[in-house]
């Protein structure tokens, strides 16, 4: 039995001998690794699809500056946000963009405030011709994390912008 393992592996190294082994390191069967932007860019898309429709209708005042608190909010909330006790840490600035990219970006910095416990944001949107000043409000208030918003004071943009308060958890918030 010995004799013919010998006799077997003999005979298969003379058959072998002088052959190069093949490398394979063109071919990757593993699924990539997908990159991190990648995943937070589909990440804001699906919170800005599943949070913000155009058709939803909040009730949003007519007369007087815009403003809007979530019923689960302190009253006192929408007083201290008008007055400027809040100030914003985060800006965004929707000049020139399309609605849809104003979604993803508005999405996108709500995701912020909360991943860096900003309870206070401000979002400029502009006059031009109106739409993202209309829209931006309504997609507002119907995000789950945002707790009030007020036209913002001069110095933060006036009627142009909004300063947005977000709920940011259980964690301890600041002033």
């Amino acid at each position: 039995m010995k004799d013919d393992n010998y006799a077997d592996l003999s005979l298969f190294s003379a058959l072998i001998e002088g052959i190069k082994p093949l490398r394979q390191d063109t071919h990757h069967f593993k699924q990539p690794v997908k990159a991190k932007q990648q995943f937070e860019i589909k990440e804001q898309q699906i919170h800005a699809d599943s949070y913000f429709s155009d058709t939803y209708q909040p009730l949003l005042p007519v007369d007087g500056p815009m403003r809007w608190i979530n019923t689960n909010t302190d009253k006192h909330e929408l007083k201290r946000l008008r007055r400027g006790d809040y100030s914003p840490d985060l800006l965004l600035d929707l000049h020139g963009m399309r609605q849809a990219e104003a979604k993803l970006e508005l999405a996108a910095l709500i995701q912020a405030c909360v991943k860096q416990n900003t309870i206070c944001c401000c979002v400029m949107h502009g006059y031009g011709m109106g739409i993202l000043k209309q829209q931006t409000p309504m997609w507002l208030a119907q995000h789950p994390n945002v707790k009030a918003f007020h036209q913002a004071p001069k110095e933060w943009g006036g009627d142009a912008a909004l300063l947005v308060l977000i709920d940011i958890g259980e964690q301890p918030h600041r002033r």
